[in-house]
């Protein structure tokens, strides 16, 4: 789960705008395809109580989540640093992932080999991957409301997915208002730097079920979380 991943795209997601624009300019001049930085918070090693209450409830969820499926191997899109697949391996999962940030994905490897668990990070494009990727268990956190064609992106997913797919995204617009509250990215009207996709729960859920059957949905602050399983209508290959 990296806030860096995704690329850009000029459109802004269908929930409400808080401000006319939610980029800047420049972002918005680099066009429909360009790859774009999010925000390098360290959401993991904070040491603001408030935020780390809130990554407690967030990991909380995904491992209760991850757990109900009762599968043992995963695929992470979006890995960062790898936080979220490491917690899974040390529960006993055979879990690889990819990113598209090739330094990132050398941390990620490199916190696994402390810890025994190999090199199983590499660098990929999530519209890239193939059904050789697929697993039990897909995960793709915090990267969907980074990328130009998110409905491209969940009919990768369902070529991926085994039967089982963990989602999360950012809750618009309680997102943007908290960072406004705290003062952060106030020339963006709020909106993290990267974030070219904003969901309420609502429209994320009716996004979703277009491609999958959701089996249950948490509310982490400020996230919504949903598991789900793949549609029998889906494609059962691709590529």
């Amino acid at each position: 789960m990296d806030a860096r991943v995704g690329m850009h795209y000029q459109a802004v997601g269908p929930s409400v705008r808080l401000c006319k624009s939610a980029m800047p300019d420049d972002e918005a001049a680099l066009g429909p395809h360009a790859n774009v930085p999010g925000n390098v918070y360290d959401k993991y090693n904070t040491k603001n109580p408030v935020a780390r209450w809130m990554v407690r409830g967030f990991i909380d969820d995904f491992l209760e989540l991850a757990a109900l499926t009762g599968a043992s191997d995963a695929f992470e899109i979006g890995c960062g640093e790898g936080e979220l697949s490491l917690r899974l391996m040390r529960r006993g999962w055979n879990v690889r992932g990819v990113d598209l940030d090739g330094g990132i994905v050398r941390i990620a490897n490199d916190a696994s080999l402390a810890e025994g668990f190999g090199e199983p990070f590499s660098v990929e494009n999530l519209y890239d991957l193939t059904r050789d990727r697929r697993a039990s268990l897909v995960v793709c956190c915090e990267v969907l409301e980074h990328l130009p064609e998110p409905e491209r992106a969940l009919h990768v997913l369902a070529v991926l997915t085994r039967p089982w797919l963990l989602l999360s995204v950012p809750r618009e617009p309680l997102w943007r208002i908290l960072n406004m509250v705290r003062g952060k990215y106030v020339s963006r009207c709020g909106n993290t730097p990267g974030h070219i996709q904003h969901w309420n729960r609502v429209e994320f859920l009716e996004l979703v079920s277009r491609h999958f059957e959701i089996v249950q949905t948490r509310h982490p602050f400020p996230w919504t979380m949903v598991l789900c399983r793949l549609k029998q209508t889906e494609p059962a290959s691709a590529h």
